[in-house]
């Protein structure tokens, strides 16, 4: 058993005993993945931005990821939709909305890495982005 404990108030944590990196990452994950379980509300960009980074940035390629939402925004689901290479990621706005359709979410957010460190949108990034926009918003998400 690990002598590492958290818990979601602000303060100082005491380990009795070192604490790898690994293990503050795995503890990270884990209180970020409370903080989206299903029917918790989504309060800030900023909290949902460190989430999705938390998810995201381990990864060695290409993932596209939404986290579906109902009419108050609170997490219904978080789904690794679609998984690419190390430059790019097929995504099909079809698939997306037959997601969010089945889930019966009112939001989503979209999300994806860039394996590359650049944060910078591309052109392909854009375009989907308006794409699926454009389609969800046909169903009022």
């Amino acid at each position: 058993m690990s002598a590492f404990n958290t818990s979601e108030k602000k303060g100082h944590y005491r380990v009795s005993d070192t604490v790898s990196a690994n293990e503050i990452i795995n503890k990270a994950k884990q209180i970020l993945n409370r903080r989206f379980a299903k029917g918790r509300s989504i309060t800030s960009a900023h909290e949902s931005k460190d989430f999705l980074t938390m998810k995201l940035s381990h990864q060695e390629r290409e993932v596209f990821s939404i986290l579906f939402l109902d009419n108050h925004h609170r997490v219904i689901a978080f789904e690794e939709m679609f998984q690419g290479t190390i430059s790019s990621a097929s995504v099909y706005p079809r698939e997306v909305v037959k997601r969010a359709l089945k889930l019966n979410a009112a939001a989503v957010i979209l999300s994806h890495n860039h394996p590359s460190g650049d944060p910078e949108p591309s052109q392909s990034d854009i375009k989907i982005t308006d794409r699926l926009c454009k389609a969800l918003a046909l169903l009022d998400i």
